[in-house]
């Protein structure tokens, strides 16, 4: 094969992934058209909000319009809308008085957090259930895990909070107050990267970063509980017909180490439980917000609420098309790591 040949082979090697991440641009400005008009179809009127009902001059009522890219016709406002967002302009918050880029730095951050700890949480309850069930099918463990799975979706993650803050705070008193991120005592960590966990350790504020963890605990133990036995409902039956499989009954007939036999398990159950976990992202950063309510933890929860309350177009389509782009994100990554795992999924031809 001459150099020219391993090139082009390489490259079209590659295509199953590069083709997703092409795509993706694709896919947000789809999302940008359709959030427009939706988010325009809010009830309220964003210039009274603005005002807070005082009574303006039709000069001042047509100015505050242009000013927030109301303008013009549907139409206009749209190819304006897109025209900033190609040079990156997400607008300004009339709610705020900032840039909306500005505040989804100070806000999702927060909120990304949230979903990340819970995501550990739930590969970890996914490995630690896979192993029983492989290992103790039979035993009250394995039935338990195995009736979870089942009843996967059947309690709200705001419920199990409720239930968790009654449990574990009012009862047991082992939960601090859901009222912060960190006991109102302490100073806040500066801002470096926005993830408080990671800013408090730079700044060796150890103080600030047990506090977060003692606060973040019962909410991320909600979340895992919530949305981790769908994760299971996939893993469980995968890891079983795993077990059973052919290529399964030859490693252990042929002596190989338990290890590899677990392994190839595992790898071969794996590609379903990444595509939904790929999916369950998604519920986890809606589910992030209503948590971040219930507890009043720092994130985007009540930036978002406050767009919808008062109709701040700019601030609300930033903010959730940030949380797109973060899916969107989430998606490429799981396509590709189960690409890795199983390069039957990959979809190019690449011979």
């Amino acid at each position: 094969m001459s150099i020219a040949d391993a090139a082009v082979h390489a490259w079209r090697s590659q295509l199953w992934w590069l083709r997703r991440l092409v795509m993706i641009p694709v896919y947000l400005f789809l999302f940008c058209v359709v959030l427009f008009f939706l988010v325009r179809a809010i009830p309220g009127d964003p210039v009274t909000n603005a005002t807070g009902g005082q009574n303006i001059t039709q000069e001042q009522y047509a100015r505050m319009q242009e000013a927030m890219g109301l303008g013009g016709s549907l139409w206009d406002q749209l190819l304006a809308y897109l025209g900033r967002l190609v040079t990156g302009d997400l607008g300004t918050s009339f709610s705020t008085g900032a840039l909306v880029s500005d505040d989804l730095a100070r806000v999702i951050p927060g909120t990304v957090q949230n979903a990340l700890l819970a995501a550990v949480g739930i590969v970890l309850l996914g490995v630690a259930a896979g192993t029983i069930v492989l290992w103790r099918p039979s035993s009250v463990a394995g039935r338990v895990v195995t009736f979870v799975a089942r009843a996967a979706g059947a309690v709200p993650d705001f419920v199990l909070g409720i239930f968790g803050i009654l449990v574990f705070f009012v009862i047991l008193r082992v939960a601090p107050a859901p009222i912060g991120l960190f006991d109102v005592v302490l100073l806040p960590p500066p801002t470096i990267t926005g993830f408080s966990l990671i800013d408090s350790a730079l700044a060796g504020r150890w103080d600030v970063w047990l506090s977060i963890v003692n606060h973040l605990w019962l909410p991320t133990l909600t979340l895992v509980l919530a949305y981790g036995p769908m994760l299971l409902k996939v893993l469980l039956p995968g890891l079983t017909e795993s077990a059973e499989a052919a290529p399964t009954k030859f490693a252990v007939a042929t002596g190989q180490h338990p290890a590899a036999v677990i392994w190839s398990v595992w790898r071969r159950a794996a590609p379903a439980a990444l595509a939904m976990f790929g999916t369950l992202f998604g519920f986890l950063l809606g589910g992030a917000v209503i948590i971040e309510q219930l507890f009043a933890l720092q994130g985007s929860a009540q930036y978002a609420v406050n767009a919808v309350k008062r109709s701040d177009y700019a601030a609300l389509q930033g903010i959730l098309l940030a949380i797109a782009l973060i899916s969107l994100l989430v998606f490429l990554a799981v396509d590709i790591v189960t690409g890795i795992l199983d390069p039957r999924r990959r979809t190019v031809v690449t011979n």
